[in-house]
């Protein structure tokens, strides 16, 4: 299965210690399936935990090697303008080139999308019922 993480899951993956997000990642890191990010879904994660969370630069660089060692970085080819928010947009467009089975986001303007090119949008929740407890 191959999944796109929005921004807002790896922040709080690395914000908060023990968080469904941190479990969704350790399931990547696990290759439970097949996770996928870009160039831009990196350096919005950089900037928001640099910016909002007051991240140190070395906390920073660890967070982005443990997404790129865990996660296949893509540069999409297509450009995507139907969300006011650009950010959302470069979420879509990494979710189009993996060629995704679903998109993880705690956003509301995606998810109100709930798909996008056949890709379901999904709260993080309804991804991991596919993850028994017990199946980290």
């Amino acid at each position: 299965m191959r999944v796109v993480f929005d921004t807002n899951i790896f922040i709080s993956a690395f914000i908060v210690p023990g968080s469904q997000s941190e479990r969704a990642l350790i399931l990547a890191q696990r290759k439970r399936y097949e996770l996928y990010t870009s160039v831009a879904i990196l350096t919005e994660t950089a900037q928001t935990l640099r910016k909002k969370f007051d991240q140190s630069e070395e906390d920073i660089r660890e967070a982005l090697h443990i997404i790129s060692r865990t996660a296949r970085i893509l540069k999409p080819k297509i450009k995507v303008a139907i969300l006011k928010d650009t950010p959302d947009n470069r979420i879509l467009e990494c979710g189009v080139e993996a060629q995704a089975n679903v998109i993880v986001t705690g956003d509301r303007h995606l998810l109100k999308l709930k798909k996008f090119h056949d890709i379901p949008i999904v709260r993080l929740v309804d991804f991991l019922r596919m993850f028994p407890e017990g199946d980290t």
